[in-house]
């Protein structure tokens, strides 16, 4: 009942939609038409919503354009002006601030009320100084774009390789001083474990001996204790030796495995951070020193193609299109389209670090088998059975007065064990924490390796947008290049098919004259 009514109320309402649209319709018309009516009007509606995300869009990157022109520019009059610069320099200063905790965080590990405050008093100094200076801001939009290349790459080489040390060659160490201690603890409990069965052999050997008198009378009272020393001087100090060098061994390599994991984590971040801005500063002054031209000169702007189109319509030698030899070593930029050069740059990137992950997947293998060495080692000799010793002690008794021989014999099977327990080897593995810490760090680094074009092509952008007037060089060089380039090309087409001409006109006359002589020849006659 519920679902006809439903229907029905849906029915009178695709009617009267359909009525309201189209009041001059007939009824059986209206019968037929409500459902299509009711589909191009969903339709509509979802076209103006994709229209109203497409506005969405639009806005907002032309917000992006404009705040990118703000902060690109040099610092104009007007409050208005200063007020929308200083909000997004406080944005970038923020970002920037950000990084600076997060390094010192993961350096340092600490969270206190101070760090945050000096990430606070950073984050208004470098507010205010973005707002005064053109070439900090172009600083610091570079050095966030080349955290994702090169420095970037260096510092988490560096991050993984200090992994690698505090996992996987700690673990190692680790397990060698553990069978070494091992091996001692095996000498120290069975260096002497049969005395105690000699000692008993020989008690027992007394007892058998003290035969009862009683044909005298008198009665003999004797005590026997035996007493045994043992000349293992030499044995225990050859031990003792052995034990202080392994744990001196031992102490050294401990501290070196200790603090270099433990200056790495905390110097690391730094110069990280010091790497990147060195490689900035190396870039901003070969972007705009006295050879900038010829810098990364391999990308086609739209002020370069602005510039064509003015060549073209003052009647000048232009360029574009390229063709296809042009166009696999220049790329219009920004693209996913790289270069040759950038190509070859790409795999130049990931060698690195294909390097540094067969190294550390070494470590780990080792780690590894050496972990399962001991373990399968421990396994089998619990399982060993204990050594069995079958003492037999007999004594021949003679009688003096009654002619009488009588043999006395003991058996004894004594159990030796091979293994103890209190010295077996406890190994440690750390391979899940270990490869999860670098399985973040390969990740960024995959990530740093396929964009590493992307960002180059970002950091000329951002480069060209706060020097305006060095890209004008650059791009009058590029051009004239480009022509002197095609030009040669041209020329020495020129100069084949000219070639190629002067070779036929010479062959062509060569063959009517060996005709002629051919014919003059007394033997054709």
């Amino acid at each position: 009942m519920l679902d006809s009514s439903r229907e029905g109320m849906e029915k009178k309402l695709l009617m009267l939609f359909f009525v309201s649209t189209h009041p001059g319709s007939s009824p059986k018309s209206r019968s037929t038409a409500p459902r299509r009516s009711f589909m191009s009007f969903t339709g509509s509606l979802s076209l103006f919503s994709v229209s109203n995300y497409q506005k969405k869009m639009g806005v907002f990157a032309l917000a992006a354009q404009n705040a990118w022109g703000v902060f690109a520019s040099e610092r104009r009059p007007g409050w208005k002006y200063l007020m929308q610069l200083f909000a997004i320099c406080s944005a970038v200063g923020f970002l920037l601030s950000v990084l600076l905790f997060l390094s010192i965080h993961v350096s340092l590990k600490e969270q206190s009320m101070g760090l945050f405050l000096l990430c606070g008093l950073v984050w208004v100094s470098l507010s205010i100084a973005l707002c005064f200076s053109k070439h900090l801001r172009c600083f610091s939009a570079l050095f966030l774009l080349s955290c994702g290349l090169r420095e970037g790459r260096s510092a988490l080489l560096t991050a993984g390789t200090g992994v690698v040390v505090a996992g996987n060659i700690q673990s190692i160490f680790h397990n060698l001083k553990v069978l070494t201690d091992s091996i001692t603890c095996h000498l120290e409990y069975e260096k002497f474990d049969l005395i105690k069965y000699y000692i008993e052999a020989v008690k027992w050997i007394y007892k058998m001996a003290n035969l009862p008198n009683n044909l005298l009378a008198v009665t003999i009272k004797h005590e026997f204790t035996p007493s045994y020393s043992i000349s293992d001087d030499t044995l225990k100090q050859e031990l003792n030796d052995t034990k202080q060098e392994i744990q001196r061994v031992a102490n050294q390599i401990s501290f070196m495995l200790n603090i270099l994991p433990c200056i790495g984590q905390k110097v690391l971040p730094i110069v990280g951070i010091l790497l990147v801005c060195f490689g900035t500063v190396l870039f901003i002054k070969h972007f705009v020193g006295s050879h900038n031209a010829k810098f990364k000169n391999t990308y086609i702007t739209k002020r370069f193609i602005t510039f064509d189109e003015n060549q073209k319509q003052q009647q000048r030698p232009c360029l574009l299109p390229l063709n296809k030899k042009e166009r696999k070593n220049y790329v219009t930029i920004p693209s996913f389209s790289f270069t040759r050069k950038e190509r070859k740059q790409m795999q130049r990137f990931f060698l690195p670090i294909v390097i540094h992950l067969c190294v550390w997947l070494l470590f780990a293998a080792v780690d590894y088998l050496f972990y399962w060495l001991i373990i399968y080692v421990n396994k089998h000799l619990q399982e060993l059975p204990d050594l069995e010793i079958q003492l037999r002690l007999s004594q021949q008794k003679n009688s003096l007065i009654i002619v009488m021989n009588e043999r006395i014999a003991k058996n004894d099977l004594l159990k030796i064990s091979l293994f103890k327990n209190n010295c077996i080897p406890q190994p440690e593995l750390h391979l899940s924490t270990t490869w999860l810490q670098l399985g973040i760090i390969i990740f960024f680094l995959i990530i740093f390796g396929l964009s590493s074009g992307l960002l180059t092509q970002l950091k000329i952008l951002v480069s060209n947008s706060f020097y305006p007037d060095v890209e004008t060089k650059r791009i009058q060089y590029l051009h004239a290049k480009l022509l002197k380039k095609r030009t040669k090309i041209q020329q020495k087409a020129v100069k084949n098919v000219f070639a190629r001409t002067v070779s036929h006109q010479h062959s062509g006359k060569n063959l009517p004259l060996s005709a002629s002589q051919g014919d003059s020849y007394p033997g054709n006659t």
